[in-house]
């Protein structure tokens, strides 16, 4: 890093040295000198570019750099905007400086112009371009690095259960474990309420990687004990609403599980903690995580009382009884006709 700060530093000093005259302008009105031109050919629309830049005041004060950044930027070739103008009139390699006055940039928001950009002064970015692709290999390029992240990360998760298990086993855990994956065990029991989705709970908890490394707590001693306490922070439960997503949630399911005045120790896979973002240094992606939790108190949230329905009075209807047999009636038999004397 340090060697790319001292690079950017030099390149913006020869820049800055040579940049002060022979400005010229594109059709557009782009301000801008080319500082080295290679015989290459130039950029063209469509084509994928990857740029360092130092962007400075015109006093030399610098307010953005790539090479801190640590990477370099990329931006595929379009027919709009200034610096596209300019990425036109270089090729692979060349070096240039585009000058912006910061009257154009603050027009129509004087209110937001910042005290280093007084009027009639100018935002210089200094550009190198570094590789020049066409749209089809730069996205090859980029396929082929997020395959290799694929890989990897699979590879992770893949040996996360493995790790999981070689802890439970070393630490002679007895765990139970949920549908979703949680694994827990009740260290202390409790009679007393369980906590419902909306209610607020306050927990006490230690928090850290398989690896033995305490990322978090709300115990001062044992942040004192694993060297994380941090001054000024106030240890004590922390509090927040079960359900609402508020904490991650091996946590939401977990605490409803336990009783209020209970202690637990889960065993968090990273599916139910923070996946393969992982969080902070600490925490590595597909990161199974140990919480030595007590739930200390809950505070049921206020719930409108579920009225019971009224039961309707039936009236009783009168009804002639019927057989399930049909009766027949038979017509009367017709008087036989009297024979004629």
């Amino acid at each position: 890093m340090k060697r790319f700060f001292l690079a950017a530093l030099a390149f913006g000093c020869v820049l800055s040295a040579k940049a002060q005259d022979d400005f010229k302008r594109t059709t557009k009105g782009t301000i801008y000198k080319i500082v080295k031109a290679n015989a290459g050919e130039k950029i063209k629309l469509d084509q994928v570019i990857t740029f360092n830049m130092v962007q400075k005041t015109d006093k030399d004060s610098v307010l953005m750099s790539s090479y801190t950044v640590g990477r370099p930027f990329q931006a595929r070739i379009q027919a709009e905007g200034d610096l596209m103008d300019v990425f036109t009139l270089l090729a692979d390699k060349d070096s240039a400086v585009v000058k912006v006055p910061s009257d154009t940039i603050f027009k129509d928001n004087e209110d937001k112009r910042p005290p280093f950009f007084p009027k009639g002064s100018s935002l210089m970015m200094y550009i190198k371009i570094e590789k020049v692709q066409s749209l089809d290999e730069a996205m090859a390029e980029r396929n082929k690095v997020l395959e290799a992240e694929r890989a990897a990360m699979a590879k992770l998760g893949e040996e996360e259960t493995g790790k999981m298990a070689g802890y439970i086993a070393d630490n002679k855990l007895v765990l139970k474990t949920t549908p979703s994956g949680l694994k827990y065990a009740i260290t202390q029991a409790s009679t007393k309420r369980k906590p419902l989705p909306g209610d607020t709970v306050y927990v006490n908890y230690l928090g850290r990687t398989l690896d033995g490394k305490v990322f978090d707590t709300s115990l001062e001693a044992e942040a004192a004990k694993a060297g994380i306490k941090q001054e000024g922070r106030p240890y004590e439960p922390i509090s927040f609403t079960l359900g609402a997503h508020e904490v991650i949630p091996g946590w939401d399911e977990g605490l409803q599980l336990l009783n209020e005045g209970s202690k637990a120790t889960f065993i968090i896979p990273s599916k139910l903690a923070y996946a393969e973002r992982g969080a902070g240094a600490d925490i590595a992606p597909y990161s199974t995580l140990r919480f030595d939790v007590e739930l200390v108190k809950v505070a049921p949230a206020k719930r409108a009382a579920v009225k019971k329905p009224v039961a309707k009075k039936t009236v009783a209807k009168k009804t002639t009884a019927t057989s399930t047999i049909k009766k027949t009636t038979t017509p009367a038999a017709k008087k036989a006709p009297a024979k004629k004397q």
